[in-house]
């Protein structure tokens, strides 16, 4: 079996746990996830099956959309309700003092890593020098929030919907607008609702995929992740160069493109350059 499915993923799950059993249900050992959801983390999860973890590299790069909640006035060692706390004082807050802060926060921004994360440091993850006791310093990346959006308060709790770029972490988001707001603050749920061109309407809770005798209907091609690009169907002729991994003529714009066999099967994402076709990769199989 080869394709996408998307996974609505509970509570209590890391990513490695659901692709772990995934491979169970699809009898491969071929499986790949696109962007890794914390354990207390929901939400979509794109799970890659059999040749369309060719496709795992490109994902990672997608735009991500999540729905979180901010605790105001509890600071904890993991920037999320799950660590020991550091710091805990009563606050109250209006909607104009939380929109009078988000405006710092969208765009580019640096961030500074959790030391709960499993980004490596010198050949060390993050999160293991952590739970040894030790810190060290990290150094501030860009991230890009394309869209920040105040959704209310929930139970004393800020709601907020964040469309970002690869590499961000909701929980120093949360963090630091916490600190913006000069009480401190964590993070105490978070939801992914979009991953690239997939969104929650599209995913498949978990227990229906371990539950279900028929987990191929659930998969999707991989060409719907490149849904953003041109499909170009080939000529018997540039379909056999495509298979060889050789270029060819096209009269076609610069640009990334969808390229199919005259049958339908995607063959491979492409790139035109100056009237030559080449493969970005391919996923026709062998």
């Amino acid at each position: 079996m080869n394709g996408i499915v998307i996974v609505d993923k509970p509570s209590g799950w890391t990513s490695q746990d659901v692709t772990a059993r995934l491979r169970r249900v699809f009898d491969t050992r071929r499986i790949g996830h696109g962007g890794t959801l914390d354990p207390m983390a929901t939400g979509v999860l794109p799970v890659f099956v059999g040749r369309a973890t060719r496709g795992v590299e490109f994902f990672e790069h997608a735009e991500k959309t999540y729905e979180t909640l901010l605790l105001p006035g509890l600071t904890t060692d993991t920037e999320d309700i799950t660590g020991t706390v550091l710091r805990k004082q009563e606050v109250s807050l209006t909607e104009d003092q939380v929109e009078a802060v988000l405006h710092k926060f969208r765009g580019e921004i640096l961030q500074v890593p959790p030391m709960y994360s499993a980004l490596k440091v010198g050949g060390q993850k993050l999160c293991d020098l952590a739970r040894k006791g030790q810190e060290i310093a990290r150094k501030p990346r860009p991230v890009t929030i394309f869209e920040l959006e105040f959704l209310g308060f929930q139970e004393g709790m800020v709601r907020l919907r964040v469309r970002c770029s690869k590499g961000t972490y909701i929980r120093t988001l949360c963090k630091d607008i916490g600190e913006a707001l000069g009480c401190g603050g964590c993070m105490a749920a978070l939801r992914r609702t979009a991953a690239g061109s997939y969104g929650i309407d599209d995913a498949v809770p978990l227990q229906t995929l371990l539950d279900t005798q028929e987990p191929e209907k659930y998969l999707r091609t991989v060409d719907t992740m490149f849904a953003q690009y041109e499909a170009v169907t080939l000529s018997p002729n540039q379909e056999t160069r495509c298979r060889n991994g050789n270029a060819f003529s096209v009269k076609k714009p610069d640009g990334t493109y969808r390229a199919y066999s005259r049958s339908g099967e995607f063959l491979m994402l492409a790139k035109v350059e100056s009237g030559v076709m080449s493969t970005i990769k391919s996923f026709f199989e062998v």
